[in-house]
Formats: C-alpha cells, sequence, structure tokens
C-alpha cells in the first residue's frame, strides 16, 4: 500500500491546526492605493473557505497586500470571519499613534510587513523605527524582497529587535543555486535564531510557466532551495498557499498546492512541525 505522505494531491496532510500562513482578500468595495500595481478580481473569505477546507487548513494568518498600501480595513474585516484561528500582518508606517498599534494588536495583528518591490508602501528607511514599535507589542517583521538584495541588508536584518519572516524561498529572482552567496546570507540569518522563511509561491521568481499537470519537480529551479531548507532548517520554516496567487495566470489549483506541499514535506514528522508547531510559535504563541 502506498504511505500517506506519498500519495498524489494528498489534500488535509492529514493534521489538526495546520495554518496558512500567507493569503490575501479583495474587495473592489476597498479603495486601492494610487501606487498599487495590481488589481486582482474579488476574493473573499466564503471563497477561502472552500480552499480551507479542500486543503485541510484550520488557522490563517491575513496578509495586507500592496492593493491597499496603508489602509488595512478589507483584511481587519475579513479576519473577523475566521475569528480565533486568524492572526494578521498589516502595513504600517513609522509615526504610527500608539493608539493606532493597539487596536491592531486587539484585532489579531501580529506583524509589520515591509514589501520592497513595485508597489509597496513603506520604505526601507522606517525598517528600524517600525521595529523598534512593535517590537514592544511581541509583533515581527515580515520581509518581501528580492533575495539578491540580502547581502547587503544582513547587518540590518541581523540587529533587527524582532523576529523576521521572509516572505516565498526568499524570492531570488531570477533563481540561484543554493551555494551562492545571497541564499547563504538567508541561511545564516535562519541560523542566528530569530528568522523564518516562508514556503510558498514558488512561481514568484521561478522562470518556469504555472503548469496544473501532475509534475513532481514543478518550478525545479527553486526546489534546490526549498529542499535545502527543509533538510536543514525545518524548525524555522513555515508554509503558506499564497491564495488567491495575486498577477498569476493561470493560478495553481488546490490540488497542485497540495501536491506540491506534500513534495516538499514528505513525512507526517515534517508536516507536524512546518504545518503547525512552527506557526505555534510564530503566530499564536
Amino acid at each position: 500500500m502506498t504511505p500517506e505522505s506519498e500519495l498524489p494531491g494528498n489534500r488535509s496532510a492529514g493534521l489538526a491546526g495546520i495554518c496558512d500562513t500567507h493569503m490575501h482578500f479583495y474587495d473592489g468595495t476597498y479603495p486601492a492605493s494610487a501606487r498599487a500595481t495590481l488589481f486582482p478580481p474579488d476574493a473573499s473569505p466564503s471563497t477561502y473557505r472552500d480552499v480551507q477546507q479542500a486543503l485541510g487548513l484550520q488557522r490563517v494568518v491575513v496578509v495586507q497586500p500592496t492593493t491597499y498600501g496603508l489602509d488595512n480595513s478589507c483584511q481587519l474585516d475579513a479576519m473577523l470571519e475566521f475569528g480565533h484561528d486568524a492572526r494578521g500582518v498589516m502595513v504600517i508606517e513609522a509615526g504610527t499613534a500608539a493608539a493606532e498599534l493597539q487596536r491592531l494588536d486587539g484585532r489579531g495583528v501580529v506583524g509589520a510587513r515591509f514589501h520592497m518591490l513595485p508597489g509597496g508602501a513603506v520604505p526601507w528607511e522606517d525598517l528600524e523605527a517600525v521595529a523598534a514599535t512593535i517590537a514592544e507589542l511581541g509583533w515581527h517583521i515580515q520581509l518581501q524582497c528580492n533575495g539578491r538584495e540580502l547581502p547587503a541588508r544582513r547587518a540590518q536584518l541581523a540587529t533587527l529587535p524582532t523576529a523576521l519572516v521572509i516572505d516565498h524561498v526568499g524570492r531570488f529572482m531570477p533563481p540561484v543555486g543554493a551555494a551562492d552567496p545571497a541564499f547563504q546570507v538567508l541561511c545564516e540569518l535562519m541560523e542566528g535564531g530569530n528568522t523564518w522563511v516562508k514556503l510558498s509561491a514558488p512561481y514568484e521568481s521561478s522562470l518556469e510557466s504555472i503548469t496544473n499537470e501532475p509534475i513532481d519537480d514543478h518550478h525545479a529551479d527553486v526546489l534546490p532551495l526549498v529542499d535545502h531548507l527543509v533538510h536543514r532548517y525545518p524548525e524555522r520554516l513555515l508554509w503558506a498557499t499564497n491564495w488567491p496567487h495575486p498577477g498569476q495566470d493561470p493560478s495553481p489549483t488546490v490540488d497542485s498546492i497540495a501536491r506540491q506541499r506534500d513534495r516538499w514535506l514528505p513525512t507526517s514528522a515534517l508536516r507536524q512541525q512546518v504545518l503547525v508547531d512552527n506557526p505555534d510559535e510564530v503566530y499564536f504563541g
């Protein structure tokens, strides 16, 4: 009999408390930022519930997308649909009032997002000030940038007074090998004990087009990095769908996401660690 861990497209992963640590909601009734570069179609809590059920997910981390800039209202309102099973990572700028930070904290926000690619709302120059402010609340910094920038930012990131979560396997554009100096900086940050990396959205850096065919080595140019991280640092990894995959056409299907998750985390022990235990520490502790 084929073990559960080897079943193609095993949707649920057979665990309680699985957390999707990165996804977004979109609603055209909320105003887009003047700096927005992506305007995805509406993606509602009810539609995401179908994805949750299909993938066996229980908990969710809602991340402010660049479409709404500094206005976190769309994500905060959608989070209410998921109650205690939801946490948020929102966008704030240096100088945000303490009362607003307390309000966000009370709504389940646990991190501040820095998106250092086109459409991002807060510059690198605000990073230290924001980190110092949110450290008092126990929040973390969530960072998305071209991973090739990491060597130039190593000292800045290594001295943050908060935990650091880096998106999308580091998002090296174009992909690099595991021996590349920029990837080695990512590994050094993880070895420092305060940095986490999300296994998510390989299409954001891969040179391969998305395919929903049952191919085990899909996005093969990113797989060496995933395999290295899973082998060396399972206790520092998180997993996410990046639903609804803004800007991707075609988008991954539920089956292809499940297949990829199972390929990356092939044992029950790895799934328990990355899908349940690590999110407990980062988001729900």
